[in-house]
């Protein structure tokens, strides 16, 4: 260990001796200021490409939204026509089944009321 400290003072004793600082030059200065320029553009545009997808997200899930009301809308209209149709049907079927049993309409001119007064 002793052996090694010798050689670090001579090495920094040459450098204070010839007075003079290692500067990197300017050039060297300019592309780690321009790599991070690069870095802030690149950066830049991936925030800019997940502000996109979050707009795009937004715009999909309104319209599903959307959708999906019509949707049940739909289904509430499907269930009240079914009704409808099931009250029809119901009506004809009970009117046929009363013809097979020798049932008849009656007429307007056969109906009479009875008048129940106390």
């Amino acid at each position: 260990m002793a052996a090694v400290a010798p050689e670090l003072r001579e090495s920094s004793s040459s450098e204070s001796a010839a007075g003079q600082r290692r500067r990197p030059p300017q050039a060297e200065r300019r592309p780690r200021v321009a790599s991070g320029v690069v870095w802030i553009v690149v950066i830049g545009a991936l925030l800019a490409g997940v502000v996109a997808m979050n707009v795009t997200v937004l715009r999909l899930n309104i319209r599903l939204d959307k959708l999906g009301r019509e949707r049940t809308q739909l289904q509430t209209d499907v269930a009240e026509l079914s009704s409808q149709l099931s009250s029809a049907q119901a009506a004809a079927r009970i009117q046929a089944q009363a013809r097979g049993v020798g049932l008849v309409p009656a007429s307007a001119a056969d109906t009479t009321f009875v008048d129940l007064r106390p």
